[in-house]
This record gives structure tokens, C-alpha cells and sequence, in this order.
């Protein structure tokens, strides 16, 4: 009996001809993103500030990678993605958090996380999504967090920023779906990171995050890449407007 016509697994997850475009590229998810898209035969436009995390990148992978030296809250990183003729793939990871007591909370502090995790997020879908309708097809990758479904102490801005790119992912995945742009969210739990790691060397802090992970155990980087990769690929074609939480558990409690 000859095998169905259909792909093969290593088809199914193959990005081979693609364009893919990862912020935050230089550490921590945003490394493991680039990294599993490059493997996975893509060509991958890391973005980050930092120029020796970016030249390890290439030096691993070569001409799968292609870097960008940007601050991507520069005017100068949107006209950069709207000066591509393609791009088939992004993933939207830049982000960052300062955990603070609610009534303690800085103007400062709300317009640094406003200005990263969310306007910098919409002004990049945006651009991405501008390219994407006219090709008619494209994958946003938007990288939320556990808490963006639920509450938590002194990370009142974190959790309103991270609701917020949910509720842009799910408007954005309705408006684009009739062009064939898909646009879907990744939430993790803690992860250890180089940013994390510090953190996790506090013994109770460690626990009490353990407490709340039914699988009892920290993420890791790879854990979300691989999310990435399924959301990025042919196998997730029928799903937009999605959250694919990474979490243990947490939010199921």
C-alpha cells in the first residue's frame, strides 16, 4: 500500500525560503527564537541593540542570519522593516518589567513599560502586517506572558501591558485573517534567562514560583522557541487569534 500524499513531519516545520524577524535576538528567548527559526532553515533578521551578541549569532549560523544593530524604539527600525520586500515571519519579543509595589509605581516607570511593551510592539506588528497583507500570507508571532491572562503583586504594569498585546493580538488576528496574515500570542511562565537567572538564586523566590507550576519546574528558553516554531510553520494554519501559553500550568490553577 503506497503512503498518503500528504508532507512529511520535516516538511511540515521547514522554513526553508522563508523571512523571519526576531527582536530582542541577542539573549535570553529572543536568542532561542532566531536560533530554532535558523535551524529550521529560515532566514532570520535579528534585531538587537547589542552587536557582539548579534556577530556570536552569525558566526553559529552564518548565512541564515542577518543583523540589525537597531533600537527598536527608533523611528529608524520601522522604516528599516518597510524597506523589506518580503517577510513571512515575525516574532514581536522585545519586552521588559520592573516589579514595584502598584501605589509606587513612577511615571517613569509606566512610560518606560508602555513605550517597550506596547507601543513598540504595535508600531512593529504594524509595519510587518503592511508588508504581509500584500503578499497576502504571514505569521505575527506576539510574545505576551502568563500574565496576561491573570493578576499578580507589584507587576500591575507588566500584567495591563501584556492583557494589552492580547487584546491587540486577537483584534489584529480578525482584521488580517481575510489576507492571510495569522497573528497569535506566546505566553510563558518565569523562564530562566540571563535576566532571570539572578532571581532564581533566591531560594524562596524559586520555590514560591515552583509552587504555582503543576509541572514543578522553571522554563526554559527552548521551551518557547518551540511554541515560536509551530505557530511560525504550516503545521499552525489554522490558528490565529490565539494564546499558546508555555506555562506549567500556572494559569489552569
Amino acid at each position: 500500500m503506497s503512503k498518503p500524499n500528504s508532507p512529511t513531519i520535516s516538511e511540515i516545520f521547514s522554513l526553508t525560503g522563508k523571512t523571519a524577524l526576531v527582536t530582542g535576538a541577542g539573549k535570553g528567548i529572543g536568542r532561542a527564537c532566531a536560533i530554532l527559526l535558523a535551524e529550521a532553515g529560515a532566514t532570520v533578521i535579528a534585531v538587537s541593540r547589542t552587536e557582539s551578541d548579534l556577530h556570536e549569532l552569525q558566526q553559529l549560523y552564518g548565512n541564515n542570519i542577518e543583523a540589525w544593530v537597531l533600537d527598536i524604539t527608533d523611528g529608524e527600525f520601522i522604516k528599516r522593516i518597510a524597506s523589506l520586500e518580503r517577510l513571512d515571519i515575525l516574532v514581536n519579543n522585545v519586552g521588559t518589567n520592573k516589579p514595584q509595589p502598584f501605589v509606587d509605581v513612577s511615571e517613569e516607570t509606566l512610560d518606560l513599560m508602555l513605550t517597550f511593551n506596547v507601543r513598540s510592539a504595535f508600531l512593529t506588528a504594524q509595519a510587518a502586517a503592511k508588508i504581509m497583507t500584500k503578499q497576502a500570507s504571514g505569521s505575527i508571532i506576539q510574545m505576551s506572558s502568563q500574565m496576561g491572562h491573570i493578576g499578580a503583586a507589584n507587576r500591575t504594569v507588566y500584567c495591563m501591558t501584556k492583557h494589552a498585546i492580547e487584546g491587540l493580538t486577537k483584534a489584529m488576528a480578525v482584521e488580517l485573517a481575510p489576507s492571510n496574515v495569522r497573528v497569535n500570542s506566546v505566553a510563558p511562565t518565569f523562564i530562566e534567562t540571563p535576566l532571570t537567572a539572578p532571581m532564581f538564586e533566591n531560594e524562596t523566590f524559586r520555590q514560591e514560583v515552583l509552587s504555582k507550576i503543576p509541572l514543578n519546574r522553571i522554563g526554559k528558553v527552548e521551551d518557547v522557541a518551540a511554541a515560536v516554531l509551530y505557530l511560525a510553520s504550516s503545521s499552525s494554519n489554522m490558528v490565529t487569534g490565539h494564546s499558546l501559553r508555555v506555562d506549567g500550568g500556572w494559569t489552569a490553577i
